[in-house]
This record gives structure tokens, sequence and C-alpha cells, in this order.
């Protein structure tokens, strides 16, 4: 959410914004809405103060005839509240509507552009392998090494699933583990957040485009079944499953007042991730680059509000998703997201993907955003300065290693001429072995 002030005395900013962005809104309808707002507001409450102050006037009315006009005007005053505030309400959701929709001012070194065509590559690592004989992809490949069953997680599961099987299993686990320990390693407190969420906590992230849920644009599987509390009632709260630990780790604090000496606060969450993907029908629609269950690490900072604090930190985050990659030994490059790629509420991001010669591209295995205070305003995440005042952190986040295509990164990477595939020298502790090799 962006401040309604700041939309206010940055109109032109805010248009380009919306322009750049490439987002449906009217920014007049906007202001409007807000105008309407305000003015029934400030209408609701003058006739509140005006019906509070004619109920101590009849408290200390000592005649019919003292009382008569109050009960008259009291009357009116009603007539009037009963009026106005459905108008406020009304106007209200109006504006909130609205007001979802307005997206952060991007940074000033953020690209213009339309669409990811015009994604700028800022930093490269590592020569894309040459093979002396005719690469597979890493859906021929697990099938070959019997890591991954696709048909029985068609059958299973439908669309996109798939079973992880005998040292496939192993390898996306010693990922997993890998990039916890890193994530220890660099100061990231490590948990395991819920990932069955009440909604609060999508909208707070932007992982709902409206103040609502929209199963026909939202990305996200919702619980059909009822949920009882501690008492054993049917709760009313609508229950999802998260696209990524993200959500579950910034609602956290969610409601919540810090100090300035705990920032930055570093978290890497561990989880489970389940993406409807209804915005990608057709793409991808063989193997695990695009499937609606995996697993992944994720780091998330909590930061002042402070803008040359934050790109620090997102490099920082950017570092060790790097620093892993070259671990690993899967070449890699860095690109800044342009305007048109980017999504409402970022202000800065970064995609770094690694190259997957089986599939002849390269394919995202990371994301790094700066949301500033977006995400803190929706989820009422603020601190107390040095000064004492009260401002809204700034959220970061970034894809420390998502399971499935660092796992087809590391086959058709490291695939051999016999149909073996090697292991990355630091996830041998982990496997327990260096080579994946057919079966007899």
């Amino acid at each position: 959410m962006v401040d309604i002030k700041f939309i206010r005395e940055h109109q032109e900013e805010m248009r380009a914004a919306i322009k750049n962005k490439r987002i449906a809104l009217d920014l007049d309808a906007v202001l409007e809405a807000d105008k309407v707002r305000v003015d029934l507001q400030q209408k609701v409450e003058k006739l509140s103060a005006l019906k509070n102050e004619l109920n101590e006037k009849m408290k200390t009315a000592k005649t019919q005839e003292e009382r008569n006009p109050i009960i008259e005007e009291g009357k009116k005053v009603k007539d009037e509240l009963a009026e106005a505030e459905p108008s406020y309400r009304e106007a209200k959701q109006t504006f909130d509507e609205l007001m979802v929709r307005v997206p952060t001012v991007p940074s000033s070194d953020t690209p213009i552009g339309t669409s990811e065509d015009e994604n700028v590559e800022i930093y490269r690592w590592g020569e894309q392998k040459k093979f002396d004989f005719e690469p597979k992809d890493h859906v021929q490949l697990a099938e070959d090494l019997d890591l991954v069953d696709f048909e029985k997680g068609a059958k299973i599961s439908g669309y996109r699933g798939y079973y992880l099987k005998n040292e496939g299993m192993q390898l996306v686990m010693a990922l997993m583990m890998y990039a916890v320990n890193k994530m220890v390693q660099k100061g990231y407190t490590p948990m395991i957040p819920p990932t069955l969420v009440k909604g609060f906590s999508l909208f707070g992230s932007g992982y709902f485009k409206g103040l609502e849920y929209d199963p026909e644009i939202d990305e996200i599987y919702q619980v059909a079944s009822a949920d009882k509390d501690s008492e054993g009632s049917t709760t009313k709260d609508k229950k999802f499953l998260v696209g990524t630990s993200e959500p579950s780790l910034l609602a956290y604090y969610s409601d919540e007042v810090l100090k300035e000496e705990q920032l930055p606060i570093r978290l890497a969450g561990y989880s489970q991730c389940y993406r409807s993907e209804i915005g990608s029908y057709g793409k991808d629609t063989k193997g695990m680059y695009r499937v609606h269950e995996f697993m992944k690490v994720e780091q998330v900072v909590i930061a002042k509000a402070d803008e040359d604090e934050a790109n620090k930190l997102q490099q920082e985050m950017m570092d060790v998703s790097r620093e892993m990659h070259e671990e690993l030994g899967l070449p890699y490059r860095q690109i800044q997201i342009c305007t048109g790629d980017m999504s409402a509420g970022k202000f800065r991001a970064f995609d770094i993907e690694a190259w997957m010669p089986g599939m002849n591209r390269w394919g995202e295995t990371g994301s790094a955003s700066n949301f500033v205070d977006w995400q803190s305003r929706r989820l009422n995440v603020k601190y107390i300065d040095k000064n004492g005042d009260r401002k809204y952190v700034y959220m970061l986040n970034n894809t420390a290693l998502p399971s499935p295509r660092s796992f087809i990164a590391i086959l058709e990477n490291y695939q051999q001429a016999d149909g073996s595939v090697l292991i990355p020298e630091v996830l041998q502790k982990y496997t327990g072995f260096a080579k994946i090799e057919r079966r007899k």
C-alpha cells in the first residue's frame, strides 16, 4: 500500500509509475475517491460529535420544554447519520479497492521497459557448458536414471504432478540442507513457517491482486474444508496454501512495533510451496520447470526506512545467492527487472538465472525484491526510530534456492556422456554419493 499523502503530493511520479508498470489504473479516480471518502468521513465525525453533544445536553435538561428541541435536533442528526454512514462505508470500499492497485514508484536505477524482454543483464558468471555429445534435458535424464516419475505424478496429483525418487529425492534434500546451512552461516534465523495461512498474510505480502482472493487471477490455492478453533467451533477464517514462505515470514511481525536497534532482522524460511500457475497455461508443460508443488529456501529482511541501507541489504541477499550458484558450479547471470516486468509493490528487483543446457536456455533460480514500505503498510509493521518517531519498516525478500529449478540445472550441467550425473562437491556431504548412475 502506498501512503495516500505521498500520492497526493507526487502525482506526476505516480502517473509515471502506473504507466511504466503497465497497471490499469486511473490516478484521477483514486484522488477523487480519496476526496469523497475524506469529505464523508469528516461529515460522519461531525455528526457523531454533535450526537454526543446532544446526549450530554439531554442529561442536564430539567424540563420537557428544554428536552423537546434537543429531541427534535437529535432525530435530525440520527437521520443524517443513517444516510451518511452507509455512504461513507461505500466510499471507503471504493477507495480501498483502488488503493490496493496503486504501485510503488520504482527506484531511479530501475530500467524502463514494457516486458521481460527489456530486463537488463548486469552480471554473468561461468562458462556455458559445451558437451562433446548431444546433451539431454532434465526430463530425459530424470527418467533414464529413475529420479522422477512424471506419469505416476500426473495420475495421482494431476497436471504438473511428479514423484521425486531415489537419488533425485536425496539430491533435492541436499540442496535444501545446503541452502539452510548457508543461511545460518550468513546470520539468518532459520525457520520452518506455516504453509497453511490466513488470507491477511497473502494480502499483506501482495499475493492477492485485490482486497480479497480472486481464484481467476491469484496463483494461490484456497483450502475448501472448514477449520475448527480451540473451542471446537467452526472458524470463519479462510485458509490458503502459500506459494513461498515469504508471506508467513513477513506476517510474523504483523501489527507489531519494533525498535530500531532490532533492525535489520534476517530470516530464512524452508517450506513446501504451492502455486496454481493459472497465469502460465501452456508454458513449460513438460518436466519440473513449472510445477504446482515444490520446496524452497527463502530469505526475508526487515529493515529500517532507509533507501541506501535497503539497497545494501538487497545486494547482500543477491551476493549469498550468487555465492551458492558459484559453489554449485552453475553458470548464471544476474538481471535487473524493468518496470514492465515488475509487480505493483516492488521498488527494485533482480533475478538470477542459471544456464540449463538441456533446455538450451536461462532459467530463473532466484529473485530478490525490495518492497520498501508497501508490504509493511498492509501488514502494519512499524518501528520506533532514535527520535521516538514511528515509521513503517522496509521489507525485502529473495529466493535462496528453489528445489526444482536448481535440480534441473544440476542434472543438465553435470550430465556425462555415459548418461550419469555428477554431484557438485558442496552437496556430497549431504547426499553421501558423488555420482548418479543408471540402474542395472
